[in-house]
Protein backbone atom coordinates (compact mmCIF):
# COMPACT_ATOMS: atom_id res chain seq x y z
CA UNK A 1 0.00 0.00 0.00
CA UNK A 2 0.78 3.49 -0.63
CA UNK A 3 2.24 5.85 1.98
CA UNK A 4 1.02 9.20 2.42
CA UNK A 5 1.11 12.50 4.50
CA UNK A 6 -2.13 13.67 3.41
CA UNK A 7 -4.36 16.59 4.79
CA UNK A 8 -7.79 17.25 4.47
CA UNK A 9 -9.18 20.43 3.84
CA UNK A 10 -12.25 22.25 2.58
CA UNK A 11 -12.28 24.02 -1.17
CA UNK A 12 -14.14 26.45 -2.58
CA UNK A 13 -16.15 25.11 -5.49
CA UNK A 14 -14.07 26.91 -8.13
CA UNK A 15 -11.33 24.80 -7.20
CA UNK A 16 -9.73 22.98 -9.80
CA UNK A 17 -9.83 19.32 -9.66
CA UNK A 18 -7.77 16.44 -9.36
CA UNK A 19 -8.51 12.72 -8.78
CA UNK A 20 -6.71 10.26 -7.20
CA UNK A 21 -5.95 7.03 -9.28
CA UNK A 22 -8.75 4.19 -9.55
CA UNK A 23 -10.27 1.31 -11.31
CA UNK A 24 -11.40 1.87 -14.76
CA UNK A 25 -15.49 1.38 -15.17
CA UNK A 26 -17.41 0.22 -17.71
CA UNK A 27 -20.62 1.42 -18.61
CA UNK A 28 -22.03 -1.88 -17.13
CA UNK A 29 -20.02 -1.24 -13.97
CA UNK A 30 -21.57 1.63 -13.35
CA UNK A 31 -24.81 0.51 -13.18
CA UNK A 32 -24.27 -2.35 -11.19
CA UNK A 33 -23.09 -2.22 -7.34
CA UNK A 34 -20.03 -5.01 -7.34
CA UNK A 35 -18.77 -5.01 -3.95
CA UNK A 36 -22.13 -6.56 -2.89
CA UNK A 37 -20.08 -9.52 -4.42
CA UNK A 38 -17.43 -9.98 -2.05
CA UNK A 39 -17.53 -6.29 -0.72
CA UNK A 40 -14.43 -6.68 1.68
CA UNK A 41 -12.22 -8.17 -0.56
CA UNK A 42 -13.60 -5.65 -3.75
CA UNK A 43 -12.42 -2.35 -1.45
CA UNK A 44 -9.52 -4.41 -0.04
CA UNK A 45 -7.73 -4.77 -3.60
CA UNK A 46 -8.28 -1.44 -4.88
CA UNK A 47 -6.57 0.33 -1.94
CA UNK A 48 -3.87 -2.68 -2.20
CA UNK A 49 -3.56 -1.30 -5.96
CA UNK A 50 -3.91 2.45 -5.80
CA UNK A 51 -3.24 3.34 -1.91
CA UNK A 52 -4.45 5.75 0.81
CA UNK A 53 -6.98 7.49 -1.54
CA UNK A 54 -8.44 5.59 -4.58
CA UNK A 55 -11.29 6.81 -6.81
CA UNK A 56 -13.39 5.27 -8.58
CA UNK A 57 -17.69 5.10 -9.93
CA UNK A 58 -20.71 3.14 -8.94
CA UNK A 59 -23.71 3.07 -10.31
CA UNK A 60 -24.23 7.04 -9.83
CA UNK A 61 -21.86 7.52 -7.06
CA UNK A 62 -18.86 8.69 -7.01
CA UNK A 63 -16.66 6.89 -4.40
CA UNK A 64 -13.02 7.81 -2.85
CA UNK A 65 -11.96 5.08 -0.68
CA UNK A 66 -9.55 6.44 1.92
CA UNK A 67 -7.47 4.42 4.44
CA UNK A 68 -5.16 7.15 5.44
CA UNK A 69 -5.90 7.48 9.39
CA UNK A 70 -4.79 11.12 9.59
CA UNK A 71 -7.58 11.57 6.63
CA UNK A 72 -10.23 9.88 8.49
CA UNK A 73 -9.65 11.84 11.33
CA UNK A 74 -10.24 14.86 9.10
CA UNK A 75 -13.53 13.55 7.58
CA UNK A 76 -14.69 12.35 11.05
CA UNK A 77 -13.65 14.86 13.31
CA UNK A 78 -11.80 17.98 11.89
CA UNK A 79 -14.31 18.59 9.38
CA UNK A 80 -16.84 16.67 10.10
CA UNK A 81 -19.81 19.54 9.61
CA UNK A 82 -18.68 19.44 5.86
CA UNK A 83 -20.00 15.42 6.54
CA UNK A 84 -23.33 13.55 6.41
CA UNK A 85 -24.09 10.22 6.26
CA UNK A 86 -23.51 8.27 2.98
CA UNK A 87 -25.28 5.84 0.85
CA UNK A 88 -25.52 3.04 2.99
CA UNK A 89 -27.24 4.76 5.81
CA UNK A 90 -29.70 6.41 3.53
CA UNK A 91 -31.07 3.44 2.05
CA UNK A 92 -31.44 1.42 5.77
CA UNK A 93 -33.73 4.55 6.83
CA UNK A 94 -36.28 2.13 5.22
CA UNK A 95 -35.51 0.12 8.28
CA UNK A 96 -34.28 2.43 11.12
CA UNK A 97 -36.36 5.91 9.73
CA UNK A 98 -35.00 9.40 11.64
CA UNK A 99 -33.28 7.72 13.79
CA UNK A 100 -29.74 8.75 15.92
CA UNK A 101 -27.92 6.61 13.32
CA UNK A 102 -29.51 7.87 10.20
CA UNK A 103 -30.73 11.34 11.25
CA UNK A 104 -28.65 14.44 10.44
CA UNK A 105 -27.67 18.25 11.37
CA UNK A 106 -30.03 20.02 13.95
CA UNK A 107 -32.50 16.92 14.62
CA UNK A 108 -29.41 14.89 15.49
CA UNK A 109 -27.97 16.59 17.59
CA UNK A 110 -31.54 16.87 19.36
CA UNK A 111 -31.88 13.54 19.32
CA UNK A 112 -28.78 12.60 20.62
CA UNK A 113 -29.14 14.88 23.74
CA UNK A 114 -32.44 13.58 24.78
CA UNK A 115 -30.56 9.82 24.86
CA UNK A 116 -27.32 10.73 25.92
CA UNK A 117 -28.37 10.72 29.73
CA UNK A 118 -29.30 6.73 29.19
CA UNK A 119 -25.78 6.30 28.39
CA UNK A 120 -24.70 8.13 31.24
CA UNK A 121 -21.77 6.42 32.98
CA UNK A 122 -23.50 5.92 36.44
CA UNK A 123 -26.27 4.73 34.58
CA UNK A 124 -24.36 2.37 32.53
CA UNK A 125 -22.81 0.68 35.17
CA UNK A 126 -26.36 0.03 37.14
CA UNK A 127 -26.98 -2.05 33.86
CA UNK A 128 -23.63 -4.33 34.85
CA UNK A 129 -25.57 -6.77 37.05
CA UNK A 130 -28.11 -7.61 34.68
CA UNK A 131 -25.86 -8.52 31.94
CA UNK A 132 -24.13 -11.18 33.85
CA UNK A 133 -27.74 -12.42 34.79
CA UNK A 134 -28.61 -13.01 31.42
CA UNK A 135 -25.24 -14.46 30.75
CA UNK A 136 -24.94 -17.05 33.64
CA UNK A 137 -28.73 -17.81 32.51
CA UNK A 138 -27.88 -19.17 28.89
CA UNK A 139 -24.48 -20.88 29.82
CA UNK A 140 -26.45 -22.79 32.92
CA UNK A 141 -28.73 -23.89 30.02
CA UNK A 142 -25.55 -25.84 27.60
CA UNK A 143 -24.77 -29.20 27.63
CA UNK A 144 -21.33 -30.14 27.76
CA UNK A 145 -19.99 -31.55 23.96
CA UNK A 146 -23.26 -30.16 22.19
CA UNK A 147 -22.80 -27.87 19.26
CA UNK A 148 -24.18 -24.67 19.20
CA UNK A 149 -24.50 -21.92 16.67
CA UNK A 150 -22.74 -19.34 18.65
CA UNK A 151 -23.48 -17.11 16.58
CA UNK A 152 -26.93 -17.60 17.09
CA UNK A 153 -26.70 -17.62 20.43
CA UNK A 154 -24.69 -14.48 21.04
CA UNK A 155 -27.26 -12.72 19.35
CA UNK A 156 -30.10 -14.00 21.40
CA UNK A 157 -27.83 -13.28 24.59
CA UNK A 158 -27.62 -9.66 23.91
CA UNK A 159 -31.12 -9.14 22.18
CA UNK A 160 -32.04 -10.30 25.85
CA UNK A 161 -29.45 -7.83 27.51
CA UNK A 162 -30.65 -4.57 25.34
CA UNK A 163 -34.19 -5.50 25.89
CA UNK A 164 -34.27 -5.27 29.69
CA UNK A 165 -31.09 -2.60 30.23
CA UNK A 166 -32.77 0.09 27.78
CA UNK A 167 -36.32 -1.01 27.63
CA UNK A 168 -37.15 -3.00 30.77
CA UNK A 169 -38.66 -5.93 28.45
CA UNK A 170 -37.75 -9.09 28.53
CA UNK A 171 -37.63 -10.15 24.86
CA UNK A 172 -36.67 -13.76 25.38
CA UNK A 173 -39.94 -15.03 23.97
CA UNK A 174 -40.03 -12.90 20.45
CA UNK A 175 -35.50 -13.23 20.29
CA UNK A 176 -36.29 -16.15 17.99
CA UNK A 177 -38.10 -13.93 15.83
CA UNK A 178 -35.70 -11.18 15.86
CA UNK A 179 -32.82 -12.91 15.27
CA UNK A 180 -34.61 -14.39 12.10
CA UNK A 181 -35.91 -10.55 10.81
CA UNK A 182 -32.33 -9.47 11.41
CA UNK A 183 -31.08 -12.45 9.46
CA UNK A 184 -33.81 -11.40 7.14
CA UNK A 185 -32.37 -7.64 6.64
CA UNK A 186 -29.30 -8.78 6.23
CA UNK A 187 -29.45 -10.77 2.76
CA UNK A 188 -31.65 -7.87 1.11
CA UNK A 189 -28.50 -5.17 1.96
CA UNK A 190 -26.86 -5.11 -1.11
CA UNK A 191 -30.13 -5.29 -2.77
CA UNK A 192 -31.34 -2.49 -1.30
CA UNK A 193 -27.75 -0.21 -2.63
CA UNK A 194 -28.64 -1.19 -5.97
CA UNK A 195 -30.15 1.88 -8.31
CA UNK A 196 -33.72 1.96 -7.35
CA UNK A 197 -33.03 -0.45 -4.66
CA UNK A 198 -35.73 0.94 -2.14
CA UNK A 199 -38.35 0.23 -5.14
CA UNK A 200 -36.91 -3.19 -5.61
CA UNK A 201 -38.12 -4.37 -1.89
CA UNK A 202 -41.66 -4.25 -3.23
CA UNK A 203 -41.14 -6.69 -6.16
CA UNK A 204 -41.71 -10.30 -5.42
CA UNK A 205 -37.84 -11.02 -5.04
CA UNK A 206 -37.92 -14.04 -2.34
CA UNK A 207 -34.99 -11.93 -0.12
CA UNK A 208 -36.53 -9.03 -0.97
CA UNK A 209 -39.60 -10.11 0.40
CA UNK A 210 -38.06 -11.84 3.09
CA UNK A 211 -35.96 -8.41 4.43
CA UNK A 212 -39.89 -6.63 3.98
CA UNK A 213 -41.82 -9.15 6.42
CA UNK A 214 -38.70 -9.04 8.53
CA UNK A 215 -38.94 -4.82 8.81
CA UNK A 216 -43.00 -5.76 9.42
CA UNK A 217 -42.17 -7.82 12.14
CA UNK A 218 -39.54 -5.67 14.02
CA UNK A 219 -41.98 -2.33 13.59
CA UNK A 220 -44.78 -5.16 15.48
CA UNK A 221 -42.23 -5.55 18.63
CA UNK A 222 -41.19 -2.37 19.04
CA UNK A 223 -44.73 -0.35 18.55
CA UNK A 224 -46.22 -2.88 20.81
CA UNK A 225 -43.48 -2.02 23.38
CA UNK A 226 -44.28 1.69 23.00
CA UNK A 227 -48.12 1.39 23.66
CA UNK A 228 -47.65 -0.98 26.25
CA UNK A 229 -45.20 1.53 28.13
CA UNK A 230 -47.91 4.49 27.38
CA UNK A 231 -50.70 3.11 28.96
CA UNK A 232 -48.53 2.90 32.03
CA UNK A 233 -46.17 6.17 31.96
CA UNK A 234 -43.42 6.80 34.19
CA UNK A 235 -39.52 6.46 35.25
CA UNK A 236 -38.32 3.21 35.10
CA UNK A 237 -34.56 4.06 34.93
CA UNK A 238 -34.43 2.80 31.00
CA UNK A 239 -34.06 4.31 27.74
CA UNK A 240 -37.40 3.62 26.63
CA UNK A 241 -39.25 5.50 29.67
CA UNK A 242 -36.66 8.72 28.78
CA UNK A 243 -38.00 8.96 24.98
CA UNK A 244 -41.52 8.56 26.37
CA UNK A 245 -41.02 11.46 28.96
CA UNK A 246 -38.42 13.96 26.81
CA UNK A 247 -39.73 16.95 26.09
CA UNK A 248 -37.81 19.12 24.31
CA UNK A 249 -37.08 23.07 25.29
CA UNK A 250 -36.31 24.20 21.69
CA UNK A 251 -39.52 22.27 20.37
CA UNK A 252 -41.72 24.52 22.92
CA UNK A 253 -41.45 21.73 25.26
CA UNK A 254 -43.28 19.19 22.92
CA UNK A 255 -42.79 15.16 23.24
CA UNK A 256 -41.47 12.82 20.21
CA UNK A 257 -44.20 11.55 18.28
CA UNK A 258 -44.49 7.46 18.51
CA UNK A 259 -42.95 6.97 15.41
CA UNK A 260 -40.09 9.26 16.53
CA UNK A 261 -39.89 6.96 19.26
CA UNK A 262 -39.95 4.08 17.28
CA UNK A 263 -36.96 5.37 15.04
CA UNK A 264 -34.95 5.71 18.00
CA UNK A 265 -36.04 2.40 19.87
CA UNK A 266 -35.57 0.19 16.63
CA UNK A 267 -31.78 2.02 16.44
CA UNK A 268 -30.76 1.44 19.65
CA UNK A 269 -32.61 -1.77 19.96
CA UNK A 270 -30.69 -3.71 17.16
CA UNK A 271 -27.54 -1.73 16.73
CA UNK A 272 -27.50 -2.63 20.48
CA UNK A 273 -27.11 -6.35 20.05
CA UNK A 274 -26.10 -6.82 16.68
CA UNK A 275 -23.00 -5.39 16.92
CA UNK A 276 -22.21 -6.68 20.35
CA UNK A 277 -23.26 -9.95 19.46
CA UNK A 278 -20.83 -10.38 16.19
CA UNK A 279 -17.93 -9.14 18.25
CA UNK A 280 -18.52 -12.00 21.05
CA UNK A 281 -19.01 -14.58 18.31
CA UNK A 282 -15.78 -13.29 16.54
CA UNK A 283 -14.03 -13.41 19.91
CA UNK A 284 -14.93 -17.16 20.83
CA UNK A 285 -13.59 -17.95 17.02
CA UNK A 286 -10.41 -16.33 17.57
CA UNK A 287 -9.90 -18.41 21.20
CA UNK A 288 -11.16 -21.51 19.33
CA UNK A 289 -7.96 -20.95 17.55
CA UNK A 290 -5.49 -20.08 20.10
CA UNK A 291 -5.48 -22.49 22.93
CA UNK A 292 -2.31 -20.70 24.84
CA UNK A 293 -4.38 -17.44 24.94
CA UNK A 294 -7.64 -19.12 25.81
CA UNK A 295 -5.92 -20.65 28.64
CA UNK A 296 -4.42 -17.54 29.82
CA UNK A 297 -7.73 -15.89 29.87
CA UNK A 298 -8.85 -18.79 32.03
CA UNK A 299 -5.86 -18.61 34.31
CA UNK A 300 -7.20 -14.52 34.75
CA UNK A 301 -10.72 -15.24 35.36
CA UNK A 302 -10.04 -17.81 38.27
CA UNK A 303 -7.38 -15.21 39.86
CA UNK A 304 -9.38 -12.80 39.75
CA UNK A 305 -13.11 -14.10 40.26
CA UNK A 306 -12.42 -17.61 41.45
CA UNK A 307 -16.06 -18.95 41.20
CA UNK A 308 -17.85 -15.76 41.87
CA UNK A 309 -19.75 -13.86 39.00
CA UNK A 310 -18.10 -10.78 37.83
CA UNK A 311 -19.18 -7.07 38.60
CA UNK A 312 -18.75 -3.36 37.32
CA UNK A 313 -15.92 -3.22 39.84
CA UNK A 314 -14.06 -6.38 37.93
CA UNK A 315 -13.93 -5.13 34.41
CA UNK A 316 -10.84 -2.85 35.12
CA UNK A 317 -9.60 -5.49 36.76
CA UNK A 318 -9.64 -7.94 33.67
CA UNK A 319 -6.66 -6.96 31.22
CA UNK A 320 -6.25 -10.13 29.45
CA UNK A 321 -10.13 -10.54 28.54
CA UNK A 322 -10.00 -6.84 27.15
CA UNK A 323 -7.20 -7.28 25.03
CA UNK A 324 -8.77 -9.99 23.91
CA UNK A 325 -11.75 -8.31 22.68
CA UNK A 326 -9.94 -5.58 21.69
CA UNK A 327 -7.90 -7.92 18.82
CA UNK A 328 -11.26 -9.19 18.03
CA UNK A 329 -12.68 -6.04 17.28
CA UNK A 330 -9.51 -5.21 15.19
CA UNK A 331 -9.06 -8.63 12.93
CA UNK A 332 -12.99 -8.64 12.77
CA UNK A 333 -14.48 -5.26 13.04
CA UNK A 334 -18.71 -5.26 14.00
CA UNK A 335 -18.74 -2.16 12.01
CA UNK A 336 -16.46 -3.06 8.89
CA UNK A 337 -16.89 0.37 6.85
CA UNK A 338 -17.80 4.24 7.47
CA UNK A 339 -19.23 6.50 4.84
CA UNK A 340 -19.58 10.31 4.68
CA UNK A 341 -21.43 12.34 1.64
CA UNK A 342 -19.19 15.49 0.83
CA UNK A 343 -21.92 18.46 1.27
CA UNK A 344 -19.31 20.92 -0.13
CA UNK A 345 -16.38 20.60 -1.94
CA UNK A 346 -13.19 18.79 -0.19
CA UNK A 347 -9.79 18.56 -0.23
CA UNK A 348 -7.54 15.18 0.46
CA UNK A 349 -3.99 16.01 0.15
CA UNK A 350 -3.44 16.99 -4.16
CA UNK A 351 -7.19 14.82 -4.64
CA UNK A 352 -10.47 17.12 -4.83
CA UNK A 353 -13.73 15.38 -4.19
CA UNK A 354 -16.86 16.98 -5.44
CA UNK A 355 -20.06 17.71 -3.53
CA UNK A 356 -22.07 14.77 -2.99
CA UNK A 357 -19.38 12.56 -3.62
CA UNK A 358 -19.20 9.28 -0.82
CA UNK A 359 -15.91 8.70 0.93
CA UNK A 360 -15.74 5.00 2.15
CA UNK A 361 -13.47 4.43 4.83
CA UNK A 362 -13.38 0.56 5.99
CA UNK A 363 -11.94 -1.01 9.85
CA UNK A 364 -11.57 -4.01 7.92
CA UNK A 365 -8.84 -2.54 5.97
CA UNK A 366 -6.91 -0.10 7.99
CA UNK A 367 -7.44 -2.23 11.04
CA UNK A 368 -5.25 -4.47 8.76
CA UNK A 369 -2.74 -2.32 7.79
CA UNK A 370 0.92 -3.83 8.14
CA UNK A 371 1.99 -0.05 8.63
CA UNK A 372 0.28 0.09 11.78
CA UNK A 373 0.35 -3.80 12.83
CA UNK A 374 3.29 -6.08 13.11
CA UNK A 375 1.70 -9.54 11.41
CA UNK A 376 -1.47 -7.91 11.02
CA UNK A 377 -3.18 -10.80 10.15
CA UNK A 378 -2.26 -12.93 13.51
CA UNK A 379 -4.60 -12.56 16.19
CA UNK A 380 -2.22 -11.27 19.21
CA UNK A 381 -3.55 -9.83 22.37
CA UNK A 382 -0.46 -8.97 23.97
CA UNK A 383 -0.05 -6.69 20.91
CA UNK A 384 -1.76 -4.20 23.00
CA UNK A 385 0.41 -2.77 25.46
CA UNK A 386 0.57 0.96 26.75
CA UNK A 387 3.56 1.54 25.02
CA UNK A 388 1.79 0.00 21.35
CA UNK A 389 -1.64 2.45 21.87
CA UNK A 390 0.61 5.61 22.86
CA UNK A 391 2.12 5.43 19.22
CA UNK A 392 -0.86 3.93 17.16
CA UNK A 393 -2.09 6.70 15.01
CA UNK A 394 -5.75 7.37 16.57
CA UNK A 395 -7.52 6.08 13.44
CA UNK A 396 -5.16 3.28 12.95
CA UNK A 397 -7.90 1.76 15.07
CA UNK A 398 -11.83 2.71 15.30
CA UNK A 399 -14.23 0.12 15.95
CA UNK A 400 -16.85 2.40 16.99
CA UNK A 401 -16.58 5.11 14.48
CA UNK A 402 -15.19 8.30 15.25
CA UNK A 403 -16.07 12.28 16.16
CA UNK A 404 -19.80 13.60 16.84
CA UNK A 405 -21.40 11.02 15.42
CA UNK A 406 -19.19 8.35 17.32
CA UNK A 407 -21.23 5.54 18.59
CA UNK A 408 -23.42 6.69 22.05
CA UNK A 409 -23.85 3.17 23.43
CA UNK A 410 -19.74 2.49 22.99
CA UNK A 411 -18.89 2.29 27.09
CA UNK A 412 -22.08 0.19 27.02
CA UNK A 413 -20.58 -2.23 24.66
CA UNK A 414 -16.92 -2.68 25.93
CA UNK A 415 -18.75 -3.24 29.69
CA UNK A 416 -21.02 -5.78 28.26
CA UNK A 417 -18.06 -7.33 26.33
CA UNK A 418 -15.76 -7.89 29.00
CA UNK A 419 -18.58 -9.04 31.59
CA UNK A 420 -20.14 -11.42 28.82
CA UNK A 421 -16.66 -12.83 27.83
CA UNK A 422 -15.90 -13.51 31.70
CA UNK A 423 -19.01 -14.74 32.88
CA UNK A 424 -19.36 -17.61 29.75
CA UNK A 425 -15.48 -18.52 30.03
CA UNK A 426 -16.07 -18.74 33.53
CA UNK A 427 -17.16 -22.33 33.01
CA UNK A 428 -17.55 -23.48 28.90
CA UNK A 429 -14.82 -23.14 26.26
CA UNK A 430 -15.29 -23.82 22.41
CA UNK A 431 -14.30 -25.58 19.74
CA UNK A 432 -15.13 -25.26 16.08
CA UNK A 433 -16.84 -27.94 14.51
CA UNK A 434 -14.17 -29.52 12.92
CA UNK A 435 -14.94 -28.41 8.45
CA UNK A 436 -17.49 -25.73 9.19
CA UNK A 437 -16.80 -23.17 6.80
CA UNK A 438 -15.86 -19.84 8.72
CA UNK A 439 -16.76 -16.63 6.00
CA UNK A 440 -16.68 -13.05 7.20
CA UNK A 441 -20.24 -11.48 5.36
CA UNK A 442 -20.19 -8.04 5.44
CA UNK A 443 -23.76 -6.12 4.93
CA UNK A 444 -24.52 -3.69 7.80
CA UNK A 445 -22.69 -5.57 10.03
CA UNK A 446 -19.57 -7.93 10.06
CA UNK A 447 -21.48 -11.36 10.45
CA UNK A 448 -20.59 -15.36 9.95
CA UNK A 449 -22.09 -16.35 6.68
CA UNK A 450 -22.22 -19.73 7.88
CA UNK A 451 -22.86 -18.65 11.39
CA UNK A 452 -20.43 -20.21 14.14
CA UNK A 453 -20.90 -23.75 14.15
CA UNK A 454 -19.07 -24.94 17.90
CA UNK A 455 -19.02 -27.80 20.35
CA UNK A 456 -19.23 -26.24 23.41
CA UNK A 457 -17.18 -27.94 26.43
CA UNK A 458 -17.46 -27.40 30.84
CA UNK A 459 -14.52 -26.57 32.53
Amino acid sequence: MRSSTETSRTLPSSATRTFPPGPKTSFLNTLTYRPGRDPLEFFSAITREYGNVAYLRLASEQLFVVSDPAAIKDVLVTHNQNFHKSRGLEKIKILLGEGLLTSEDDFHLRQRRLIQPAFHRDRIAAYASTMVSYGDRMRSGWTDGATYDISREMSRLTLLVVGKTLFDTDVESQARDVGEAMTGLMDSFWSLMLPFGEYLQYLPIPHMRRGRQARLRLDDIIYRMIGERRAKLGDRGDLLSMLLMAQDDEDKGRGMTDKQIRDEAMTIFLAGHETTANALTWTWYLLSQAPDVERRVYEEIQRVLGDRLPTVADVERLPCITRVVTESMRLYPPAWLVGRRAVNEYRIGDYSVPPRSIIVMSQWIVHRDGRHYSDPLRFDPDRWTAEFKATLPRFAYFPFGGGPRQCIGESFAWMELVLLAATIAQQWRFELVPGHPVVPHAAVTLRPKHGMKMIARRR
